[in-house]
C-alpha cells in the first residue's frame, strides 16, 4: 500500500510519501512515488502516485518519454498547472487504453490514483488530485490538502493543523506526524519518506528531503507525538457516568 499528501498553503506546497510497496507479505519492496518535473526559474512541479506498481510505472514512464517529443505538450512546456494535470490525466488514459483490457482478464483492477503540485511562471501554486479515469480536481480555498493510498490514519491531525495560512515548517512536520500516524496504523506504509518543499514563487525545488526511520528529527516529533497523546488522555476526565466497581 502507499501514503502521500499533498498540502497547499499560502507559503507553497508540502509533498510526502512513503516508499513501501507489496504484494503479499513475503514480497516487499521500496520504490520511490514521487517524481520532480523542474526548470528552474520557470517551474517546478511534483509528482505523487498511488496503486498498481506496474500501471503507476507506467504512467511515469510515458511522461518521461514526453519530455523528449519536442512537437508533444509535456510537464515541462505546458503553460499552465492546469495543462499540467490534463498532461497528466491524459498519460493515465493512454495507459488504461493500452492495458486496461489485459489487466480486465486477468481480474486486476486499474487502480492509480497521483497528486500532482506545483508552480509555474506567471500563475500561483497549484494542487490537483487525479483519479483512474484521467479526471481531477484541483485543491481550494477550503480544501487545501490531498491524499492517496492508505488516508484515513492520517487524516485527522491534518484536518486539525492545516489551512491555507499554515507556514511550511508547520506543514512539514504535520505531514511527517500524518505519515507516522499511518506507519503505526498500517505495515503496509514504511519508511523511506520523501519530503518536497515548493515555496511560492521561488519557481524550483526548495527542498528534497529522504527520511530514513533512523532520522534524529523524526524519532524526536513521534516519541514526542505519542508521549504527548497518552499524556493528553490521562488528563482527561473519566466519564462521571459509569459506576466505578467497589
Amino acid at each position: 500500500m502507499t501514503y502521500c499528501v499533498g498540502m497547499l498553503v499560502d507559503a507553497g506546497i508540502v509533498m510526502l510519501s512513503d516508499t513501501r510497496t507489496n504484494a503479499g507479505v513475503d514480497n516487499i519492496a521500496t520504490f520511490h512515488k514521487l517524481s520532480i518535473f523542474e526548470k528552474p526559474g520557470e517551474r517546478a512541479i511534483a509528482l505523487m502516485v498511488a496503486g498498481n506498481l506496474s500501471i503507476t510505472q507506467s504512467v511515469l514512464g510515458l511522461l518521461r518519454e514526453q519530455l523528449h517529443e519536442h512537437d508533444e505538450k509535456h510537464l515541462l512546456n505546458v503553460d499552465t498547472m492546469l495543462d499540467a494535470a490534463r498532461c497528466v490525466g491524459d498519460a493515465v488514459r493512454q495507459i488504461h487504453a493500452r492495458d486496461g483490457k489485459a489487466l480486465e482478464d486477468f481480474k486486476i483492477e486499474f487502480n492509480v490514483s497521483m497528486v500532482l503540485g506545483g508552480q509555474i511562471k506567471g500563475e500561483t501554486p497549484r494542487l490537483f488530485n487525479i483519479y483512474p479515469a484521467g479526471n481531477f480536481i484541483e485543491a481550494s480555498e477550503d480544501t487545501c490538502y490531498f491524499q492517496i493510498g492508505e488516508t484515513k490514519y492520517g487524516k485527522p491531525i491534518i484536518d486539525r493543523v492545516i489551512n491555507r495560512k499554515t507556514h511550511l515548517e508547520r506543514a512539514v512536520k504535520c505531514g511527517l506526524i500524518s505519515m507516522d500516524s499511518t506507519i503505526r496504523s498500517n505495515l503496509t506504509v514504511s519508511p523511506p519518506i520523501d519530503v518536497v518543499v515548493i515555496r511560492t514563487d521561488e519557481l524550483r525545488i526548495g527542498s528534497h528531503q529522504v527520511i530514513e526511520d533512523e532520522n534524529p528529527y523524526f524519532h524526536h516529533i513521534r516519541t514526542r507525538w505519542g508521549d504527548s497523546l497518552g499524556q493528553a488522555f490521562l488528563e482527561l476526565p473519566d466519564p462521571d457516568w459509569i459506576q466505578k466497581a467497589g
